[in-house]
């Protein structure tokens, strides 16, 4: 911790001067992509992780008001102790230093996700979460998210304009298919740096602030084809069939497989088209280089899916010819 972190130190004058914890030990836990960081505290009464969300940038209340939600919902998410929101610092569980991604191997994946399949099912099924008045997954805000993909990461890094014709058509086919779904309680970061590993009742869930209600197939492609670690193809359609069978025995979804794999996929390309420009943005806005690691990942389920699916043959040619060029130009 730098001696100039000043809200490091106001954290610490919290926890000793207003919550009167005696400190053993005092240490950066992670941060993430957005303005958030995470300290962990050791103190002679336990442990815990303080989150550290500085109000004029980050919506504490948020977190607080879906955390309970979650909770009720028998989500295991991490128990609030102490809030300030005046300065936005909030006084959690620690759910420890393993995250799934630290875990995940080709032995243990399926044990991992079948663990991870039972949360996503309460968060499906739970009525309360479905009349919770969250935020919908609406066409407005599936534009804006396309938009960081042409702003930030064609625009900003690669320096270039896709046709407008092309984005209308890509526009519409993503944001048809993501309407047209089943719309359900959707976590919008669950993926393996989001599910933390636990002994008991695992996985922890974190990062849940942005909750909405949306496409029932954007979790699981969160999960499956994830951002920070991939898996073969056959592997993926087995574990997404799994799923389908599961929520089909549930009354989720009235629809075939085939159906709900063109959701899936068409899901998928626009949660890895938002986070390419998620990754760009971090990288020319935020001074944070490391998100750049995983563009290439992320275009590899962008070019599958396109050389899938006829209908996106105009973005798919624009892709192959214009946006990989430059990119391959840039790395």
């Amino acid at each position: 911790m730098s001696t100039t972190d000043t809200r490091a130190q106001a954290i610490i004058d919290w926890l000793t001067s207003t919550l009167k914890l005696s400190i053993i030990n005092f240490e950066i836990a992670s941060s993430d992509a957005s303005f958030r960081r995470y300290f962990r505290v050791t103190h002679t009464q336990g442990q815990h992780i303080i989150m550290d969300a500085p109000p004029e940038k980050e919506n504490t209340e948020a977190f607080i008001r879906i955390a309970q939600l979650f909770k009720s919902a028998n989500i295991n998410v991490p128990a609030i102790y102490q809030q300030d929101l005046a300065q936005g610092f909030l006084l959690l569980d620690d759910f420890g230093c393993h995250c799934f991604l630290d875990k995940l191997n080709p032995d243990n994946a399926t044990d991992l996700y079948s663990s991870a399949f039972k949360t996503l099912q309460r968060l499906q099924t739970t009525p309360s979460l479905s009349k919770s008045q969250l935020p919908c997954y609406d066409e407005a805000l599936l534009n804006r998210e396309l938009d960081i993909f042409y702003d930030w990461f064609l625009a900003e890094y690669l320096n270039l304009s896709i046709p407008e014709n092309i984005k209308k058509t890509l526009n519409q086919i993503l944001i048809t298919s993501a309407l047209e779904q089943p719309q359900v309680c959707v976590h919008r970061d669950f993926h393996s740096r989001n599910l933390m590993f636990l002994p008991d009742n695992s996985p922890g869930i974190i990062d849940f602030q942005d909750a909405v209600i949306g496409p029932i197939t954007y979790d699981l492609v969160s999960l499956l084809r994830d951002c920070y670690i991939s898996w073969p193809e056959e592997s993926v359609i087995t574990w997404m069939t799994t799923y389908f069978q599961q929520i089909n025995k549930l009354g989720l979804i009235n629809t075939d497989l085939a159906t709900f794999t063109h959701w899936f996929d068409l899901m998928g390309l626009q949660r890895h088209l938002k986070a390419i420009g998620i990754f760009s943005r971090l990288y020319l806005r935020d001074n944070k280089p490391t998100y750049l690691a995983d563009i290439p990942r992320t275009l590899e389920y962008v070019s599958h899916i396109c050389n899938k699916y006829p209908e996106l043959s105009e973005f798919n040619h624009f892709l192959l010819h214009s946006i990989l060029p430059a990119y391959n130009n840039k790395k």
